[in-house]
């Protein structure tokens, strides 16, 4: 038995739920999860390897082979294309000596792709042994790969000054910037730590909640769930104990607004936990943070232990006795969909990220079977704000449907990406002239899961009751090939990214991203563009609203963008399979000297 990895298991007290605390401390210790890891953690933790398996071949991070002794993971969305990303990953590979999917020889550079980093207004990024590294030239890879033959800690092979904020703190020492462009309340500092806690003790939880209804605010994930209503399914709801998470999985190609609050307003969310769970007497609090921040751990890590001895977590919070509420950090390994609620919870019980079938949705029967409430950070930060200067003021923000403010991550082809703190009702025009967009083509609201709209419609507002978004907003301008550039990559996204379980979801966008490379390459006909529309309602079928919207970076560009399909469409042609004998045949008459 391996003393290390022993006092791993033990650390989380051989609970085969923290399974996924006890892989990323053994990938960790030792680069991989070995097969005699594997053996002594199924063993411990009394689960079958089969189980076991399955949970780590889900997750991105985690690899059961060495990946070298430097590990490369180079961001591959469509943003990091926009600034160059395929210059870098190009010198990457002549410099390392292998290509993307491989360790070199001698095993000491491991090269592989990630999907989006969080690092969409500082590209091309990496993360190299869990440092970040940002704003990546093909000359800085040189001086990257220089340094590894020499043996140099990747913490030393910074070239520039670390970055804004709290992120040269001793603690963080990374070159990431916050960039943020326009602040409102949720950014803006002017209240106290612990200020809205000690309001909240002093009155009575259902009354939490009223405030909370009043306010109108909704999920700030995408959903846009009222908030209010689902504290008070939770407080409602029969259970032993009841948890709260609050999701920072964002893995929506676009979005970093999460990070850059988790950096600079650590205090503000937690102080949001707190109050959900005296809301909904809850006893514990969960942060499921995205594995690609785990250079924040030991930033968050302290900001807690700060937050304990002030009293404003742990025991008697505030003075108030009774009301005892802990909070932890689970991070996850690598997989997008754990940002769908249900997925969240089953990754944070050590399993597979699949969704659940609902109902039972997860404030009546959610983390450990219990009562739980999932959250968005920036809901909880926003939460705060409510407490302390009330609902109706709340409501002063935005618009009727859409109270409150919203913070954008907005990069791409701009002047100035970076996070900006809007009320809602600000139309796309008043973004793009404040970010500095110009001869746009296209913008991409919500993520590759949400609409692609162009110049036609940039007078829409941003709101539930127009273009709804959990925060990304990607600028496309003229130079762009929309379908060649970003929608085949959006697509791509979807199918790394889909968890498998449900059959539209694993194989439809894989026929349609068929479909899509047959239209760009000259041989689509308008019976394909028919049959893209006639399959998509299939997808309804699948499990999650994640599912639901895989196809959305073909359907939302088919329909707002339609005459870049046509135009590439074969009129005269009615049937046409794609297949071209002479292409399928070139290399074996290169080979053999035929012609």
């Amino acid at each position: 038995m391996d003393k290390t990895l022993d006092a791993i298991i033990k650390k989380y007290n051989e609970d085969k739920t923290r399974l996924m605390d006890i892989l990323i401390d053994t990938q960790d210790a030792f680069g991989f999860i070995r097969e005699e890891a594997a053996d002594q953690i199924a063993e411990t933790l009394d689960i079958s390897r089969v189980d076991l398996e399955q949970t780590i071949s889900f997750y991105h991070f985690f690899s059961q082979q060495s990946r070298g002794k430097y590990t490369i993971y180079l961001n591959d969305s469509a943003v990091a294309f926009m600034h160059g990303r395929r210059e870098v990953a190009k010198t990457f590979e002549k410099e390392a000596g292998c290509k993307f999917g491989q360790v070199s020889e001698d095993g000491q550079i491991g090269l592989f792709n990630t999907s989006c980093i969080g690092m969409n207004d500082q590209e091309p990024a990496a993360i190299i042994n869990g440092v970040v590294f940002t704003r990546l030239t093909p000359f800085r890879v040189k001086e990257i790969v220089k340094d590894i033959r020499d043996g140099v800690k990747v913490e030393d092979m910074f070239q520039a000054s670390y970055g804004d904020g709290n992120n040269c703190s001793d603690l963080i020492k990374a070159v990431v910037n916050n960039h943020i462009m326009k602040k409102g309340p949720i950014l803006s500092s002017d209240n106290s730590s612990g200020e809205a806690i000690k309001k909240v003790i002093s009155i009575n939880p259902q009354d939490v909640i009223e405030e909370v209804k009043l306010s109108n605010i909704r999920g700030r994930g995408g959903a846009g769930f009222p908030t209010g209503l689902k504290w008070d399914f939770c407080r409602k709801s029969k259970g032993e104990t009841r948890y709260v998470f609050c999701n920072a999985d964002e893995g929506e190609p676009g979005t970093f607004k999460d990070r850059v609050i988790l950096t600079e307003r650590p205090r503000l969310l937690f102080e949001g936990m707190v109050i959900a769970g005296y809301a909904i007497e809850a006893s514990e609090g969960i942060l499921y943070l995205r594995y690609e921040y785990k250079y924040l751990q030991k930033f968050l890590e302290s900001i807690l232990e700060e937050m304990r001895y002030k009293h404003l977590i742990g025991k008697n919070i505030g003075g108030k006795e009774g009301f005892n509420f802990e909070i932890r950090i689970q991070f996850g390994a690598g997989a997008y969909v754990c940002g769908e609620e249900s997925a969240l919870i089953e990754s944070a019980e050590g399993k597979r990220g699949e969704p659940r079938d609902r109902p039972p949705f997860p404030v009546e029967k959610g983390y450990l079977g219990q009562p739980t409430i999932v959250n968005n950070v920036e809901t909880l930060c926003a939460i705060v704000k409510v407490v302390i200067k009330g609902g109706e003021w709340y409501k002063s923000f935005g618009t009727i449907e859409s109270t409150g403010t919203k913070l954008l991550s907005v990069s791409g082809d701009c002047r100035f990406p970076g996070v900006y703190e809007v009320e809602w009702g600000f139309s796309v025009i008043d973004i793009l002239e404040m970010v500095g967009g110009e001869q746009v083509q296209a913008v991409q609201v919500g993520g590759p899961s949400g609409s692609c709209i162009g110049p036609n419609e940039f007078e829409r507002i941003l709101g539930y009751e127009d273009l709804s978004t959990g925060g990304s907003m990607i600028i496309i301008n003229n130079r762009r090939d929309l379908l060649k550039e970003i929608v085949l990559n959006f697509t791509n996204f979807f199918i790394e990214e889909s968890c498998g379980s449900c059959t539209p979801c694993r194989t439809l966008p894989i026929l349609m991203k068929d479909k899509l490379i047959k239209i760009i390459e000259g041989k689509g006909v308008m019976q394909d563009l028919m049959d893209i529309e006639r399959w998509s309602g299939i997808m309804k079928a699948n499990r999650c609203g994640l599912g639901h919207t895989a196809l959305n970076p073909i359907l939302s560009t088919l329909k707002n963008f339609r005459h870049l399909y046509l135009n590439k469409i074969q009129r005269e042609v009615e049937f046409d399979t794609g297949f071209r004998l002479d292409e399928a045949v070139k290399v074996g008459k290169l080979i053999t000297n035929r012609n």
